[in-house]
């Protein structure tokens, strides 16, 4: 118990603190007009409210990731909770202020053109080809989830398909609409189910003083489960999510002014370590540790550990209310995903998206691709997920701690985060059955050989720009913001 309070103490004051010092480090320009203004067009630039748009970004960001993640990351014990506070302070919402925040200095850039911009021209290509494989599948994914969730709720009553179909629809019309009509509009009452959820269960779990384990010296290493690479992709939202790269320039292009970022972009994410924290000591503490948890995980996956871990601590009402905040987690982050894919395609072959048919054309394509993975388990989706996710994540600290570098400030808060996710990922996949395979101690040399070439290869390349001159932001011209 005092482990995980403890935790979520570190988490608060960590957005006070470090949240801070990056903010004062990056340097906000209060009196630059945003995205918002500068390029206004009432469908996906348009100036929203501070509080509208911190609460759409942590639905965004918060789909199932920090649930389901934590819940198969308390496998591995008290340990999970050192991840998820330090890698969500140091890492997570690092990326996600320094992506937001530099979209934001661009136009409401996307990380592939940002990528071209500051890591090259061919960069741009394959994080374009990494994005729309990360958001295709997360939108399949959060898709799945939620509607196998909503099936056992309601005992099979209503079909699977029918569930899905309706889903999808909802995702159609968040994806073509205008951003405030959809997403601005019905994200306030989802994002009441989620605080029912996430305060209803972490409150339970303090006052009736279940049994969270405590982390010590001898449940440091759990027996038999290796922590690395596998616990750095197993809890990936909760901690360090490169999906939230995608998300944060939805909202630079709803921000009205830089001085809202720090609230917007890194806060958010401490908020979604904490929802981590939350299931995490619910799945650690709720299941006779993990051999129950492990019997349950077998038996009917994460949703059934959610709905018993929502259940046993509210009740059945509540509890199912909190369960219907679960399920909207990963709706609010499929409906973003597919948007976030249509703008990123847009941009990238340079096709205004003002009118619906024109929307059209990208969304279509985009669904029916999903539709047909959804035919695929969730477990393999979910693995692929993973390792596209994290690697997703290297890419967008990479191009961060470029843009630092460039503007000579202090890039290694940044860069040494993407560094060890870097490793990470390559000894992940030259090791996984859905990689090459290899034994652990080979990926451990090879993925040190590669990570220390591609550093190199960084370093280079950002003396070069530098030399270069590389602008840090886009020119709004003689611009001026409304009163």
């Amino acid at each position: 118990m005092y482990t995980f309070i403890a935790g979520v103490i570190l988490l608060i004051l960590g957005y006070f603190t470090y949240g801070r010092f990056i903010e004062k480090m990056f340097g906000v320009k209060s009196e630059r007009p945003t995205p918002a203004y500068a390029n206004r067009d009432g469908v996906d630039y348009l100036p929203m409210s501070t509080s509208k748009n911190s609460l759409i970004q942590l639905l965004n960001i918060a789909g199932v990731g920090p649930i389901f993640g934590p819940i198969m990351g308390a496998l591995y014990g008290p340990v999970a909770f050192i991840w998820i506070v330090i890698g969500c302070i140091f890492a997570g919402a690092v990326h996600d202020y320094l992506t937001g925040m530099i979209s934001i200095r661009n136009r409401g850039a996307h990380l592939p053109e940002l990528a071209g911009k500051f890591l090259g021209k061919v960069m741009k290509h394959v994080v374009n080809a990494f994005a729309i494989l990360l958001l295709v599948l997360v939108g399949t994914v959060f898709v799945t989830s939620p509607a196998a969730l909503l099936h056992n709720l309601m005992n099979g009553t209503v079909s699977l398909t029918l569930i899905i179909a309706a889903i999808f629809l909802y995702y159609i019309l968040a994806t073509l609409l205008p951003i405030d009509k959809i997403i601005g509009r019905f994200y306030p009452i989802f994002g009441a189910l989620l605080l029912i959820s996430s305060v209803g269960v972490g409150g339970a779990l303090i006052f009736q003083q279940a049994p969270i384990p405590e982390l010590t010296l001898s449940n440091l290493h759990p027996d038999n489960i290796p922590i690395f690479p596998l616990l750095f992709l197993t809890i990936s939202c909760g901690a360090l999510s490169g999906f939230h790269a995608t998300q944060s320039p939805i909202i630079s292009r709803t921000t009205q002014n830089e001085q809202q970022g720090r609230k917007i972009f890194y806060g958010m994410m401490i908020a979604e370590g904490i929802i981590a924290m939350i299931w995490a000591a619910a799945a650690m503490s709720l299941f006779d540790g993990p051999v129950g948890l492990n019997e349950l995980l077998a038996t009917g996956g994460t949703g059934l550990i959610v709905s018993k871990a929502a259940t046993v601590t509210l009740g059945a009402v509540v509890g199912t209310i909190a369960v219907l905040g679960v399920i909207v987690l990963p709706i609010t982050s499929g409906d973003t995903a597919f948007r976030s894919a249509r703008m990123i395609i847009a941009d990238y072959v340079k096709f205004p998206q003002l009118k619906m048919s024109s929307r059209l054309m990208i969304a279509v394509p985009l669904f029916v691709i999903s539709i047909a993975l959804t035919q695929i388990d969730f477990n393999i989706l979910w693995r692929y997920f993973s390792w596209a996710n994290q690697s997703t994540a290297v890419i967008a600290l990479f191009v961060g701690s470029m843009y630092l570098y460039i503007a000579k400030k202090n890039y290694w808060v940044s860069l040494l985060p993407g560094i060890f996710m870097l490793y990470t990922v390559l000894v992940y996949i030259l090791n996984a059955q859905i990689g090459f395979r290899l034994s652990m101690d080979i990926s451990y040399i090879i993925a040190a050989i590669i990570s220390v070439a591609l550093v190199a290869v960084f370093f280079v390349a950002a003396k070069k720009q530098r030399a270069a001159n590389i602008p840090l932001e886009v020119d709004i011209g003689h611009y001026k913001k409304p009163a």
